[in-house]
Formats: structure tokens, sequence, C-alpha cells
């Protein structure tokens, strides 16, 4: 009973959103849902990747330690081009200092956004480098 009084609830809630707080509500869910399943230990750290509108960034994190291992970005460098050559300008160098920290294999964090086109670039050029995942 009580399941259906908060499912109800969140209904009414949700039709009142407007079309960006619907997207943002949902983004919020499908990033929970990842980060739910999934989690870095030292051995194997977790790849959070985030992309906006102009940037791409991504780190290494061991969640046991709470620590950042290498991280990468676009912010304050002179690329030039499509985010999705920044995608793999970062997936190429995030590649490069986790081999320099001695990380062969991670857990890959998609923070919620779909595994396409930026993503996958990223994902793909971190992989042609020698990241397992």
């Amino acid at each position: 009973m009580l399941m259906k009084f908060c499912v109800t609830r969140l209904e009414r809630q949700v039709s009142n959103m407007s079309n960006l707080e619907k997207k943002i509500l949902n983004q919020g869910l499908r990033k929970n849902r990842v980060r739910s399943k999934i989690s870095g230990t030292a051995d194997r750290p977790r790849l959070s990747v985030s992309i906006s509108n102009a940037h791409v960034s991504a780190q290494l994190i061991d969640d046991v330690k709470q620590h950042t291992i290498a991280s990468s970005t676009t912010v304050g460098t002179k690329q030039t081009g499509t985010i999705t050559e920044h995608s793999t300008f970062v997936g190429t160098d995030i590649a490069k200092k986790a081999k320099k920290a001695k990380v062969n294999t991670v857990v890959f964090d998609r923070n919620g956004h779909k595994y396409a086109k930026r993503l996958s670039a990223l994902a793909d050029a971190a992989r042609k480098e020698g990241l397992e995942f």
C-alpha cells in the first residue's frame, strides 16, 4: 500500500515538471542505477567519464580509498574540433596515464549517459592504447 502511494505521488510530481527537469531527473536515476552496481578498487579502478557541451573529462577512481589515481580533461587545453575528437584525445590521454600508474584494467562508469558517439569514441581510444574494460 505504501509503495502504491509513493508511486502515485511521484507520478504527480513528474507530471508537474518541465521537460528539462524530467531530463535531469531521468539522468540522475540512470546514474544512480549504474553506480549502485559498480565500484572501483586499487586493482581495478573506476573510469568515470563526464561529458558537457564544451568539455570532456575522465578520472580513474579508487572507491575503497576514495582516491583519484589519474585524471584527464580538455579544460585548459587548446583542443580544436568536435566533442568526439575531444573524447578521443581524453581517452588516449587517460590510458597513457593509467599505464604510467600501472593500471591495466578498469570498470567503466558512463555516468548515466548513453553509450554512443562521444562516449564510445573515448572508450575505443582508451582500448586502442591498451586499457582493458
